[in-house]
């Protein structure tokens, strides 16, 4: 069984056991999360939101929050001695699926 949930604007697939890696959200670690605006549901049948499906929900935890590997981001105008460097480490939060309620 798994979920399609939108979450902080973007979607991921939730099964219940899976680390999800989603932007960083304001709360201490351990603390309870839940989501629900799920699209979609599939067990023993499917069932697709029309955005959401109502009456179902994902609760999580969250187990820690991280950066991401530093990116380089380079601008450079050539043969006009104009260049750029700049360094770019995304924060993320690692949550972990504890159950799909309602479906």
């Amino acid at each position: 069984m798994y979920a399609i949930v939108e979450f902080k604007g973007k979607q991921y697939k939730a099964e219940k056991g899976a680390l999800l890696k989603v932007d960083k959200i304001e709360v201490p670690p351990g603390s309870p999360v839940d989501i629900n605006s799920v699209v979609l549901v599939s067990g023993e049948t499917v069932q697709v939101g029309s955005p959401y499906v109502p009456g179902v929900k994902v609760s999580a935890i969250v187990e820690s929050h991280e950066k991401a590997k530093k990116i380089i981001v380079f601008k450079y105008m050539p043969k006009k001695d104009y260049r750029r460097k700049k360094g770019h480490r995304q924060q993320y939060s690692v949550i972990k699926i504890q159950d799909i309620v309602g479906a």
